[in-house]
């Protein structure tokens, strides 16, 4: 079964600038996901998709590639992931390459490795009927107890949750915001990456850290080291 992973790097962050390729424990924060492809061994092609040519340049030398860059539509704020997915697996086959499967992960997602990667393509493998795999973590506190303010006041948005024990409230849990392994054809059906039939990969909450502002990046450092010495 054919296989593509790609990341993708869009050049231009406003908050964090050069953000993918930004310095992130010693190395640039693209380079984790790009290693943790190769190594996985699941790739026939490890591929960036970018509109930076210094992206592209950091890309090339931790051993990903980077045969085409993103077109004017996929480049702008307004593109969503699905778009630039669905524009690789089209210049692919204009290419006569085609793969049945995509993982697309983040730039900057330090926390992925090659067994992570393994293990979501092996829950893939489980059922012929999952089209996707999503690493999912739980929310810390149940959002079933949220409040809310309105009118000046603070209220519980669910009222009929407000005396019952978090542990008797169902878990729900959110987006890791890492990757997405899922089935080429589910892709192009569905143009949605959390499609029918998409399982879970559960993640502890301290290999998970959105990066959207500096102190997102050092709080992902500190819990990058933590994850780095309790895998020794």
């Amino acid at each position: 079964m054919k296989s593509i992973a790609i990341i993708t790097a869009r050049g231009g962050s406003k908050r964090i600038p050069k953000k993918n390729i930004k310095e992130f424990c010693g190395r640039p924060i693209i380079a984790y996901g790009i290693e943790a492809a190769i190594e996985s061994g699941l790739f026939e092609e490890v591929m960036v998709s970018t509109d930076s040519q210094e992206i592209a340049e950091v890309a090339l030398n931790y051993g990903a590639k980077v045969p085409f860059f993103r077109s004017k539509a996929t480049s702008n704020d307004y593109a969503t992931t699905e778009d630039v997915l669905l524009e690789v697996l089209t210049e692919y086959a204009k290419r006569n390459k085609y793969f049945e499967t995509v993982c697309c992960i983040y730039p900057t997602a330090p926390f992925i490795t090659g067994e992570k990667l393994k293990k979501a393509k092996r829950i893939m493998d489980e059922k012929k009927d999952i089209n996707a795999v999503v690493p999912v973590v739980k929310y810390s506190y149940p959002p079933q107890r949220g409040i809310v303010k309105r009118n000046g006041y603070m209220e519980y948005l669910y009222p009929e949750n407000a005396m019952k024990r978090s542990q008797d409230l169902e878990p729900i849990y959110h987006d890791c915001g890492q990757f997405y392994y899922c089935r080429t054809s589910a892709l192009e059906q569905y143009h949605d990456l959390v499609c029918p039939n998409c399982a879970p990969f559960l993640v502890p909450e301290e290999e998970v850290q959105d990066i959207d502002n500096y102190s997102d990046w050092k709080m992902a450092e500190i819990k990058y080291k933590y994850m780095m010495e309790a895998i020794k």
